[in-house]
């Protein structure tokens, strides 16, 4: 399997060689219409021949660039984009146990999973077999939860090291591959689901009788405490959903919308196959209002449209820090992947360049103030002045 893997090296990464495209942006019912990121405000250093290490410079990093002053005060002193590691093939899923003070994160297509030790900065192998796995968060109780690609679920490693299964199925029908995955105080999991393969395989081919006109569904979910699983947003809501985080207060939640793709549907009984042309993302960061436990979500708006100097950049991973900015990890041509940073009301005022885009990204480190970046084959880390969201 880890063969097939070589050559699709995750949805993403398959995806990256249209990430310069443009496309129209959708709006979901109830949307504003948003403007393009604004226009760097000083030149745009153009990209070097950087030799990437865990180096250290009394001068600003080039790498990190601000678009607006608020974004000084998020940065720490004359912090660097530090190489930590990069011996994956496509790294995914960051998530910082702060009682194990390791920092976990996975390669998809190698199916293993790692950490990094804060104490000596080693990366050691954590599970030699991950069945692929995506994103991570560690919940309210210090407990690993994963979303496996090749199992079709999500999963949570209780304290005594057995693993329970916190959803596999919807309505009798199996999951796609869940992506990523966010915890709640009140011990609820949010995770999203987007049609696709195990780690980048592809649409699922689904044989249903002839004259239906049943499709995989692409949703967000919520299990409760209870182990109850609900749909928060539908694939008529929010297509292709990707990166989630909650804002500080939870009063708000932020799902970014994945790259186009197509769903294939053979049907049976005249001899033929017939394709459906599956509706597609828009390449945008939604967001929505919480209302304690209440379903569904409300106020559905555009958060922004990811167009940054006439192109379409894609969003995958997001997080939020304490201040309730908002750091996606972000695909596009040269000299643009990396992370974007925008404020509260979803203005871009910073960036973070690196040679790949930055499929997912946490905060990490005892004050959780070290960005960790997964970005293909390699992790980054900066220092930062900001804390980020996260159990503690």
């Amino acid at each position: 399997m880890a063969a097939s893997f070589d050559k699709a090296l995750g949805r993403r990464a398959m995806l990256a060689g249209v990430a310069g495209l443009s496309c129209a942006a959708l709006r979901l019912p109830g949307a504003r219409a948003a403007a393009d990121a604004p226009e760097t405000r000083q030149p745009d250093p153009a990209p070097h021949a950087r030799v990437w290490g865990a180096t250290h410079s009394p001068a600003p990093d080039a790498e990190v660039i601000v678009l607006d002053h608020a974004f000084r005060g998020l940065l720490a002193g004359n912090a660097v984009v530090e190489r930590v590691w990069g011996h994956g093939q496509w790294l995914e899923g960051p998530a910082w146990s702060a009682q194990g003070r390791y920092l976990l994160f996975s390669d998809t297509a190698t199916s293993h999973q790692y950490r990094y030790v804060w104490e000596t900065g080693e990366v050691t192998l954590f599970r030699p077999e991950s069945y692929h796995a995506s994103g991570s968060v560690f919940d309210y109780q210090g407990r690993q939860i994963t979303c496996e690609h090749v199992l079709r679920r999500v999963i949570r490693w209780e304290h005594d090291g057995s693993v329970h299964v916190v959803a596999d199925r919807f309505e009798g029908q199996p999951l796609n591959a869940p992506n990523d995955v966010i915890a709640h105080p009140d011990g609820s999991i949010w995770f999203t689901d987007p049609v696709a393969g195990p780690a980048g395989s592809g649409p699922r081919p689904v044989q249903v009788p002839e004259g239906q006109a049943v499709v995989p569904q692409d949703h967000t979910f919520r299990v409760d405490a209870s182990g109850r699983i609900d749909v928060v947003l539908n694939q008529q809501q929010l297509v292709d959903p990707n990166g989630l985080c909650f804002s500080p207060d939870f009063s708000r939640l932020y799902v970014t919308s994945a790259a186009r793709q197509a769903q294939h549907v053979r049907r049976h009984g005249k001899g033929h196959a017939k394709e459906h042309v599956w509706q597609d993302g828009d390449l945008s960061v939604h967001v929505f209002d919480l209302h304690a436990e209440e379903l569904p979500l409300s106020n559905p708006r555009l958060f922004t449209n990811m167009r940054f100097e006439g192109e379409q950049m894609m969003p995958d991973g997001i997080r939020a820090d304490l201040y309730g900015n908002i750091w996606c990890g972000v695909s596009g041509s040269p000299g643009r992947s990396g992370v974007f940073v925008f404020n509260p009301e979803g203005q871009l005022i910073g960036r973070i360049r690196l040679p790949q885009g930055v499929s997912n990204l946490t905060f990490a480190g005892p004050e959780r103030d070290w960005l960790f970046m997964c970005a293909g084959s390699t992790l980054y880390r900066l220092h930062v002045g900001a804390q980020g969201c996260a159990p503690s």
